[in-house]
């Protein structure tokens, strides 16, 4: 598959900083538009790759350089954050379109050969805490938004690494407050993915369409085969969590 180099000015250095993670985007805006945008010096904005929904992938900056796609944080949900600028340590992936509307086909067989490429080249890990949302960094972006398919995406990342274990299970957050208990029921099964509602908290599709949804906080999903971690208060949330993990 062939990459096609469209230089932005809109990059700086790593500083001596491993790349250590992938951050997903959506552009929320339209092609050639969102990839001129981010090659303006104006915009003050990039990110080290585009793909457009015809499932065209641009590289803007080099994968050795600091792009500007995450550098903002607010309210951040990522365990790996470590205080420093995200971008100094990830690589951004935009893809053309809005936070409610699906990938392309083409876009998505695009976006996980990218994804496979930058995951030998760099040895990024195959999970949750690896491969994020912009919005785990910041919280006012609804990027790339409920349509991404983070199930699809992982699981057929894991099956090209040679695992033999499909993604079934998707755990539901109510809100970012119970990211850290997402974490650790995520990692009792298998590092699955992490879904989080959106601000009006209805219940994204790829959640329902899941085999086993885990819900943590708010209301039950009405899924077929959900497990529920939730209370009236807080704290009986928590103490759903802990009794399911063992503690």
């Amino acid at each position: 598959m062939n990459v096609i180099k469209y230089d932005s000015p809109n990059f700086s250095s790593r500083e001596g900083r491993k790349i250590i993670a992938i951050v997903d985007h959506i552009t929320a805006g339209a092609f050639p538009g969102c990839r001129d945008w981010m090659c303006n010096p104006a915009s003050q904005a990039s990110a080290h790759y585009l793909v457009t929904r015809a499932g065209v992938i641009y590289q803007l900056v080099a994968d050795a350089a600091k792009a500007w796609h995450a550098g903002v944080v607010d309210h951040c949900i990522w365990n790996l954050y470590d205080g420093s600028n995200p971008n100094l340590y990830t690589l951004g992936i935009e893809h053309e379109g809005q936070p409610d509307t699906p990938l392309t086909e083409s876009q998505y067989q695009s976006t996980l050969w990218l994804h496979k490429q930058l995951i030998a080249k760099w040895g990024i890990p195959i999970d949750v805490n690896h491969i994020i949302p912009h919005s785990c960094i910041n919280a006012g972006h609804n990027c790339p938004g409920p349509a991404f398919p983070w199930l699809r995406l992982l699981t057929d990342l894991k099956a090209a690494e040679g695992g033999t274990d499909e993604v079934k299970t998707i755990v539901l957050l109510y809100s970012d407050n119970d990211y850290w208990a997402g974490v650790d029921v995520a990692a009792r099964n298998g590092q699955c993915p992490i879904v989080v509602r959106p601000a009006n908290r209805s219940v994204p599709p790829v959640a329902m369409n899941c085999e086993h949804l885990i819900t943590i906080g708010g209301p039950k999903a009405g899924h077929k085969n959900e497990t529920y971690l939730s209370g009236q208060t807080k704290y009986d949330t928590a103490a759903a969590v802990a009794k399911y993990l063992g503690y």
